[in-house]
């Protein structure tokens, strides 16, 4: 992937979005390779070859960009979702998008007005704010949740095509600047039923809801690559990676970035499995994730103790890649996420991988 024009950490306007590296990812066929086979798609998700090829989608994409691989992380999150519970009409449609270039995104969480969906004589009407949503002027089909009259949220396919509906994101964040977070009003938008994914409820259903978590760990895993190769040509250059010390910390980095990617490949193993119990796969998945967070976050610690303060003048790669991977990592409910996790293995044996 490397030589067809990408630069694995070429610095670019911290706040603007890497539209750049999405317009190459699109021609290479990245946003359609997620798609399952029967939809043109090479079915990233049907075989363990798929598994690895996933994988190496998302880390590669957490390399050149957290804020990309954040984005196509959604996206891949949406034909996901539509391919478990859409019917054989929705995900054609959605497939029909994806292979002209559309970017789908998974807006879910709510503004300070929460997205309803009410009945009108003709379908359906959406009212309220989407306020975290990521690639808010890059996505053209978002899958977003709404709350019915009968306090039931169902997942919705609409278009998002119209940047008058754009407004300001949650704020400015330490990191992940170039994600492109916004906020987006679907207040009046009209819809058909053929636009509703699945039951009330699909979207929270385990194990897909906290299964699908690997992924983001997989992009994680990418930004570590990044860090990890950053520390070392830093050093390289300043002449101090024959120091000692510094080689030590160099091994201690490998060793970080190792076990994530063992982890994110077991996790992955674990989805894929098909003899593992869905609690088994969820619980699998969130020990991954909490063990590629505690990797991360002491990488970063290391790489700050090897440059100095090197790691902390704006304008350099290192520094803006430090600040991204803290914010990336920075995933909701950790403690209750490993304390779950740790409770289904009680009384149960650590599983062999089926894989």
């Amino acid at each position: 992937m490397y030589g067809d024009g990408f630069e694995t950490h070429a610095p670019t306007q911290e706040d603007a979005f890497p539209s750049v590296l999405l317009e190459k990812l699109t021609h290479l066929g990245a946003l359609s390779a997620v798609l399952p086979v029967k939809n043109g798609g090479l079915g990233l998700y049907e075989s363990p070859e798929g598994m690895q090829g996933l994988i190496d989608l998302l880390r590669v994409t957490g390399r050149l960009s957290l804020s990309l691989g954040r984005c196509i992380e959604g996206h891949i999150n949406v034909v996901r979702l539509v391919s478990l519970y859409g019917s054989d009409r929705q995900q054609k449609d959605l497939a029909a998008l994806v292979k002209r270039g559309v970017l789908g995104g998974i807006w879910v969480t709510d503004g300070a007005q929460p997205v309803t969906l009410e009945p009108t004589a003709t379908g359906y009407c959406l009212n309220g704010v989407k306020g975290f949503c990521s690639a808010v002027r890059q996505v053209g089909v978002a899958l977003i949740t709404a709350r019915t009259a009968q306090d039931q949220d169902v997942m919705v396919l609409v278009p998002t095509t119209e940047p008058e509906r754009i407004g300001k994101g949650p704020g400015r964040l330490t990191g992940m600047a170039a994600s492109g977070t916004g906020a987006y009003d679907f207040t009046g938008v009209e819809i058909s039923a053929d636009s509703i994914i699945g039951q009330a409820g699909d979207y929270l259903r385990q194990p897909e809801f906290s299964a699908g978590a690997w992924r983001g760990s997989a992009v994680a895993l990418g930004g570590m690559d990044a860090l990890v190769d950053l520390m070392r040509q830093e050093l390289r250059a300043r002449g101090r990676a024959e120091n000692p010390h510094q080689q030590r910390r160099i091994g201690e980095a490998l060793i970080l970035r190792e076990t994530a990617s063992q982890w994110v490949h077991r996790a992955a193993k674990a989805v894929y499995g098909v003899h593992v119990a869905p609690e088994e796969c969820a619980a699998i998945v969130n020990l991954a994730r909490i063990a590629v967070e505690q990797a991360g976050v002491q990488l970063l610690t290391l790489v700050q103790q090897a440059l100095g303060l090197s790691a902390f003048i704006r304008g350099k790669q290192v520094e803006q890649t430090l600040r991204d991977l803290a914010t990336y990592l920075r995933q909701p409910a950790p403690d209750e996420t490993l304390t779950e996790a740790a409770a289904w293995f009680v009384e149960r044996d650590w599983p062999e991988e089926t894989l």
